[in-house]
């Protein structure tokens, strides 16, 4: 298959080959933690902290499909120059000597060398390293052309994005928030820009010029974990940081509702964003509690009903109620909690689903004992091998939990859920049926993302007599699913997802899945691989303006060429049988692999909400 980009452009332009992260000693991720402008040698680090001034313009290039013309310098957009910025405050007494406390621990205690998975060499290498932030910068379309659906709306995707080197341990789900959005003008062309979730933490060690919260998912490991929860301790006590006022990252994924958009990661409340629909710049507007009744965190898969504008959600923890379920009504009031107490044990509850009548939870093997760090030597986070995976489905409006059944799913691992709805037969049996990626490989969901393997299978649950049956729909791994956004909690036919490639969330190419033939034991009917070493993210379906058809639209997403260092967005044909690409943006830097995204329409970017 042609991969998406060319090594021509830099076969006649050598001088414009980006430099490369490579597996190299620590002291060299420095290195790769800016957006490297085009040139032969490395140059020092610019600031991270432009500016937000007007974006410079670039003159749009003339579009064609012939792939020579991409080997033009004049055709490549270029990014702006990075004004600088005060220094960061000189360091405190209490900050230096924790610091030097993390210096110890890092280096003979738990030396991020003796635990590859969270070893920056190897996580924050090639595409993972982090990149600058970049103003609203023009970006050419260098095949085809944009679909009237997009114009005028934008594509933004989350993803994490370490402001600061790591001193130890990292996880690649540590990584600060930074979106990237790519606005799509009346004139044809595209603007780019990519900027930090602004988030207590992120300003906090900002202010700081150094790392100063712990990364939960790479820190907090055995002796070593408790050493460092006690420094975080002190620095509390002598007024770092305050986590009342948030620890989270909001590196996940995005959801807008109710005339906001949203920057969300599980672990903290909501960030409220705004993209500016003329300029393209992201701005954060600040962490959200939707007036005092949103406390500690949510989900970061709401879902949205698009037939009564409502949006369901939930958080989990690691005190009781583990579980506790809510809803935003149409115009974003915050409704009553439903603590759930039938979840006796915390658990990673990543996602759920929804149906027209019920909300559908995966209580899985992935679970949060915080002894296992004291007594274990292992992090408190965890797979539970014993532990028999259940669905809990609770009626939509319920006001307590009175009425939630659960349902033993022997080896269902659900990280992610495509969709959910409800059937009736015909003696008048009622079903629930849920659609999603079951992880079989759930012991390494954390510890190793390179041994992640998901098969997609749908579950039928029969509300009348509680037999559930399971059926594969691939044997592939496939990840990170999207449908119409339009059938969510509704039956649908077609679903798209990820083909994941090494590690976790690397993906090699886009499957269509087609529900209608799951008793051949294969629902794939189209797909698309990027080709030789390019690699892109989450697909997201974008459906074509005034269409009733469930698969007329177009599948986003953004694409890296590990061989040219280009970074891409391509826009492919929902239909196709080969999922082709209509049109190809060229990007002025380097977008790394990331999480979820959202695609916001132009009347969605007309109506965000002005907060208070």
């Amino acid at each position: 298959m042609e991969a998406l980009t060319t090594s021509s452009y830099h076969s006649i332009n050598p001088s414009n080959r980006k430099l490369r992260s490579k597996r190299s000693p620590l002291i060299s991720v420095s290195a790769v933690l800016t957006r490297e402008k085009p040139s032969a040698a490395p140059s020092p680090r610019p600031s991270k902290y432009p500016t937000q001034s007007a974006p410079e313009k670039v003159p749009a290039p003339e579009k064609t499909n012939d792939a020579s013309s991409r080997t033009s310098a004049a055709t490549r957009p270029k990014a702006r120059p990075r004004p600088t910025m005060p220094p960061a405050a000189p360091l405190s007494l209490p900050m230096a000597f924790c610091n030097a406390l993390e210096g110890v621990i890092n280096t003979f205690v738990d030396p991020p060398a003796l635990r590859p998975s969270v070893d920056p060499r190897n996580v924050l290498s090639d595409n993972f390293a982090p990149v600058d932030e970049l103003p609203p910068t023009r970006c050419p379309v260098i095949r085809g052309s944009i679909p009237p659906c997009l114009v005028g709306g934008t594509y933004i995707r989350n993803g994490p994005n370490p402001q600061h080197l790591p001193r130890g341990p990292h996880h690649l789900f540590d990584g600060d928030g930074m979106l990237h959005s790519l606005l799509f003008s009346a004139d044809g062309d595209a603007t780019l820009c990519s900027r930090y979730v602004q988030t207590y933490r992120y300003l906090t060690e900002r202010h700081a010029g150094t790392a100063v919260m712990p990364n939960v998912f790479g820190a907090f490991h055995g002796i070593a974990g408790m050493a460092r929860g006690a420094v975080t301790a002190a620095r509390v006590l002598t007024g770092q940081m305050n986590p009342i006022q948030g620890v989270g990252l909001a590196n996940t994924s995005l959801v807008f509702f109710a005339g906001g958009l949203y920057a969300l990661g599980e672990s903290d409340l909501p960030y409220a964003v705004h993209v500016d629909p003329v300029t393209g710049e992201v701005s954060t507007i600040g962490r959200q509690d939707f007036d005092g009744r949103l406390m500690m965190g949510m989900t970061a898969h709401p879902k949205k009903d698009s037939v009564t504008g409502e949006t369901f959600a939930f958080r989990y923890g690691p005190v009781p109620p583990f579980l506790t379920y809510f809803r935003f009504d149409p115009a974003g009031n915050k409704l009553a909690d439903v603590p759930v107490f039938s979840v006796q044990q915390p658990s990673f509850m990543h996602d759920f689903a929804i149906t027209e009548n019920y909300a559908v939870f995966g209580d899985i093997q992935v679970v949060m004992k915080p002894m296992d760090m004291v007594f274990g030597n292992r992090a408190p986070v965890g797979s539970d091998q014993g532990k028999v995976p259940r669905l809990g489905v609770l009626p939509r409006y319920a006001t307590n939990e009175s009425e939630i059944r659960w349902f033993d799913v022997p080896g269902f691992n659900m990280m992610h859920s495509i969709n959910a709805w409800e059937e009736e037969s015909a003696n008048g049996e009622k079903y629930l049926v849920l659609v999603g990626p079951n992880v079989l490989s759930i012991e390494h969901m954390l510890d190793d993302l390179n041994l992640v393997h998901s098969n997609v299978e749908m579950v039928r649950i029969n509300l009348n007599t509680g037999v559930v049956s399971r059926k594969p729909l691939s044997a592939a791994n496939l990840d990170f699913p999207v449908i119409h956004p339009g059938y969510v909690g509704r039956k649908n036919r077609y679903a798209y997802l990820a083909s994941m490639a090494n590690p976790m969330p690397k993906v090699s190419g886009v499957v269509k899945l087609d529900f209608s033939r799951i008793d051949t034991g294969n629902c794939v009917v189209a797909s698309r691989d990027f080709g030789p070493r390019c690699y892109g993210g989450e697909p997201f379906f974008v459906p074509n303006d005034g269409s009733e058809e469930e698969d007329d639209g177009y599948l986003v997403s953004y694409v890296h060429n590990e061989e040219t260092d280009e970074s891409t967005f391509v826009v492919m044909d929902a239909r196709s049988p080969t999922l082709e690409i209509v049109a190809e943006v060229l990007l002025p830097d380097r977008v790394p692999y990331g999480f979820h995204g959202l695609f916001v329409s132009k009347a969605e970017l007309l109506s965000q909400r002005r907060f208070s």
